[in-house]
Formats: C-alpha cells, structure tokens, sequence
C-alpha cells in the first residue's frame, strides 16, 4: 500500500512585477521576456474614436475650422490638434490600438506627439 503525500493548506507563488501608469491607470509590468497580456488602452482608444470624429465632423463640412470646432467641444484648439493627429495613423496601427495590441511606445502623449505621415516610418518609429 503506498501512502499519499499531504496537499499543502498554502502555496506561495513569487512573481516579479512592478507597476506603471499607463494611460492614467496603473498597469502591473512583468519582466523582461515574460508573456504579458496586453489590455486595451480605453484613454487611447477613446482618443482615437475622438480624432476620427471630429475629423468627419470637419470633413462633412460641418465645421470649416478647428477653432470654431474647438470652441464648439470647449476644449483648445492646441489639444484638438495634437488628438486630431490621430486620425493620420496607418490603418493596421489603429487596429493593434483598438485590439490593445500596439507596441508598449505607443502610448496617448507618444501619439500626441510629431510622428511621420508616412506609413512604414510611423511602423518603425511606434512599434
């Protein structure tokens, strides 16, 4: 008769981690080379949803300035600039944003920043 080995009541799992702010909430980091599940950037994404509306708003012909649009939101034309940026993202990065799968560089004040117009350049520079 053999004799089973007792479970144990606790078990202790040690997992390095440290946390960052991402998007204004605070996300857990894994370490270098460790599988990290990636969660939609919802401050991201709503900029993104933001940018693309206010460039259809200004397409249609409904507003004819950023300014008048701008004052119409009540926020400064400076900011609505820096978001309507957005809207010129290559097609396939704006799909990784919104799956929640474009690169850790890739973050609101990164978008918000200067970025290539050219497609292969934003690839290299965002990823």
């Amino acid at each position: 008769m053999t004799r089973a080995t007792p479970i144990p009541d606790t078990v202790t799992l040690h997992v390095p981690f440290r946390i960052v702010k991402r998007g204004g909430r605070k996300e857990m980091q894994l370490p270098e080379g460790a599988a990290q599940p990636r969660r939609k950037d919802s401050t991201l994404v709503k900029a993104l949803a933001r940018a693309f509306r206010w460039k259809r708003m200004l397409d249609s012909g409904e507003f004819t300035t950023i300014a008048e649009l701008a004052e119409r939101e009540g926020i400064a034309s400076s900011y609505m600039t820096r978001v309507l940026r957005l809207s010129l993202l290559a097609p396939d990065i704006v799909g990784a944003i919104l799956d929640g799968k474009q690169g850790q560089a890739l973050t609101l004040a990164r978008g918000m920043e200067p970025f290539p117009l050219v497609w292969s350049d934003q690839r290299v520079e965002l990823s």
